[in-house]
C-alpha cells in the first residue's frame, strides 16, 4: 500500500497536465496582447491613410458647390483640383529626410498639421486664394504620409505579419476616397473639409502613446530604447535579445558606411533596390491608374452610359472588397504572385476598355460599348486594388537599409506622385489623340510590369528587414549569415 502511494493515480496526472499546459496558455496570452500593441500602432498609423483617401476623394463631389459658393470658373477649381499633386511632390521631396531626422512618429505629426491647417483654410476660404493654399498644404502633408506610414508600419511588424499589415496602407486609402465621395453627395463642401480634419486629431492623439520604431531608435543610436519599444511590441515575456541583437549588428554594419545622398543612390550597391522601387512606382502610376479613377465617370459617359454615377458607385463596391482580399493573401502567397496576378488583371482591364472606344468609333453595336466599358473598368479596379495598389509601397517599405531609406524613399514617392500628375494631366490630350489607343498603350504598360515582377522583384514574404536588405545589397553580404539566426 505505501508503495501504491507513490504511483502517479488519475488526479496527479491531470495536475501535470495542467502544470504542463500553463507556459503553453502564457505564451499564447503573451503572443496576443503583443499582436494587440501592433494591431493599435498601425491602427493610428494607417488614420493618416485615411486622410490621404479622404484629400483624394475631396475635389470630385465638392466641385459643384466650391464652384457656385466662391463663383469659381472652371479653370480655377482645375487648380483646386491639381494643386494637391504639387504639394505632394514638395512633402515627398522631404520626406525621408523629415522621417530620418525627427523620427516616424514625429513625421506623422507633422504631416497631421498640414493637413489640419490645409482643411481649415478651406473650411474658412472666401477666395480661390485661400481655397488653394488649404489644398497646397493638404498635398504636402500626405507627399510626407505617403512614405512615412508604410515604413514605420513595416519597421514594427513581425515579419510573418510584416506584409499583411502594410497593406492595410492601401485599404485606408480607398475607404477614406470612398467615405469621401459618398458623404460629398449629402453634405456641404465645408463639411466635408471638417471631416478630413477628424482623423487627424485622432492620429495626433493616438502618437502619444505608441511606440516609436525600432530600428529608428537603432539608428540614432538609442539601444535602451529600442529594446523598450521592442518589447512592447512583441510583449512582456518575449526573449527580445536575438531581434534586437540582430537590428543592432545590423545598423552598426550600416553606420560604417557613409550616409547616401540622392545620387548615391545610383551606384552598384543600391541600383538593384532603386530599380524595384522606382520601377515599380512607374509602371503603377503609367499603368493609367488615375487616368481611369479620375476620368472614370467621363470614360463611362464617353462609352455610351447616359450618366456616370452608376458606373462610379460600381467601381467604388468592387475596389474596397479586392483590397482587402489582397491584405488578406499578401502573406500567404507572396508580393511577387499577387503583382503578377494584379497586373495581367489591369492588363486585360485596359484592353476591354480601349475595345470599347474602338468599337464605339467603327459604330458597332452601343450595347457591347457599354459592357466593354463596364467590365473593363471594374476587372481594372478589382485588380489594381489586389495588388498593384498596395504592394509597391509595401516593397519600398522593405529593400532599402535605414542608412539609405530617406534619400530612396524620398526619391520614390516623388516619382509616384510626379507619375500621377504627368498622366492626369496629359489623359485628355492623349483621349484627342486617340482613345482606345491610349488604353491600348496602358495595356502594353501592364504587361510589361509582369515581365519586370518575374525578373526583377524579390519575394519579401517571411523574410526580416534585415534579411531582405542584405540579399539586395553586395556591400552589406558579411553580415547576411548573422542576421539568417533571426530566420
Amino acid at each position: 500500500q505505501k508503495t501504491s502511494l507513490l504511483q502517479p493515480g488519475p488526479m496527479s496526472t491531470e495536475w501535470e497536465g495542467v502544470e504542463a499546459k500553463k507556459p503553453l496558455m502564457a505564451a499564447r496570452n503573451n503572443r496576443a496582447s503583443s499582436i494587440w500593441v501592433v494591431v493599435a500602432s498601425t491602427a493610428v498609423a494607417v488614420a493618416g491613410s485615411f486622410v490621404f483617401g479622404i484629400s483624394v476623394g475631396y475635389s470630385s463631389p465638392s466641385q459643384e458647390g466650391i464652384m457656385q459658393d466662391l463663383h469659381l470658373s472652371l479653370a480655377e477649381y482645375s487648380v483646386f483640383g491639381s494643386i494637391l499633386t504639387i504639394g505632394a511632390m514638395l512633402g515627398a521631396i522631404v520626406s525621408g529626410t523629415i522621417a530620418d531626422r525627427v523620427g516616424r512618429r514625429c513625421a506623422m505629426a507633422i504631416s497631421d498639421v498640414f493637413c489640419i491647417l490645409g482643411y481649415l483654410l478651406i473650411v474658412f476660404s472666401k477666395n480661390s486664394v485661400w481655397l488653394d493654399l488649404g489644398r497646397l498644404s493638404i498635398g504636402c502633408g500626405i507627399g510626407l504620409l505617403s512614405y512615412v506610414v508604410p515604413v514605420y508600419i513595416s519597421e514594427i511588424t513581425p515579419k510573418n505579419l510584416r506584409g499583411r499589415f502594410a497593406a492595410v496602407n492601401q485599404l485606408m486609402i480607398c475607404c477614406g476616397a470612398s467615405l469621401a465621395y459618398a458623404l460629398g453627395t449629402c453634405i456641404t463642401w465645408r463639411t466635408l473639409a471638417i471631416v478630413g480634419v477628424t482623423p487627424c486629431l485622432l492620429q495626433l492623439v493616438g502618437l502619444l502613446v505608441i511606440p516609436e520604431s525600432p530600428r529608428w531608435l537603432a539608428k540614432i543610436g538609442h539601444s535602451g530604447a529600442l529594446e523598450e519599444a521592442l518589447q512592447k511590441l512583441r510583449g512582456k515575456e518575449t526573449d527580445i535579445s536575438e531581434e534586437a541583437a540582430d537590428i543592432k549588428d545590423f545598423t552598426e554594419k550600416l553606420q560604417h558606411l557613409p550616409q547616401s545622398k540622392m545620387l548615391d543612390l545610383f551606384q552598384k550597391d543600391y541600383i538593384h533596390a532603386v530599380t524595384v522601387g522606382v520601377g515599380l512606382m512607374v509602371l503603377q502610376q503609367f499603368g493609367g491608374v488615375n487616368a481611369i479613377c479620375f476620368y472614370a465617370s467621363e470614360i463611362f459617359v464617353s462609352a455610351g452610359f447616359s450618366s456616370g454615377n452608376t458606373g462610379m458607385l460600381a467601381m467604388v463596391a468592387v475596389q474596397i472588397p479586392m483590397t482587402a482580399l489582397g491584405v488578406l493573401l499578401l502573406d500567404k502567397a507572396g508580393r511577387r504572385p499577387l503583382l503578377m496576378v494584379s497586373a495581367a488583371g489591369t492588363c486585360l482591364g485596359c484592353l476591354l476598355v480601349g475595345l470599347s472606344f474602338l468599337s464605339k468609333e467603327h459604330h458597332w453595336a452601343k450595347d457591347l460599348n457599354v459592357a466593354l466599358a463596364l467590365t473593363g473598368i471594374l476587372i481594372f479596379s478589382g485588380s489594381f486594388s489586389l495588388g498593384m495598389g498596395g504592394i509597391p509601397w509595401v516593397i519600398m517599405s522593405e529593400i532599402f537599409p535605414i542608412h539609405m531609406k530617406g534619400s530612396a524613399g524620398s526619391l520614390v514617392t516623388l516619382v509616384s506622385w510626379l507619375g500621377s500628375w504627368i498622366v492626369s494631366y496629359a489623359f485628355n490630350f492623349l483621349l484627342l489623340w486617340s482613345s482606345y489607343g491610349t488604353f491600348f498603350m496602358f495595356a502594353s504598360i501592364c504587361g510589361l510590369t509582369v515581365v519586370f515582377v518575374e525578373r526583377l522583384v524579390p519575394e519579401t514574404k517571411g523574410r526580416t528587414l534585415e534579411e531582405i536588405q542584405a540579399s539586395m545589397n553586395s556591400s552589406l553580404a558579411p553580415v547576411s549569415s548573422g542576421i539568417n539566426r533571426a530566420a
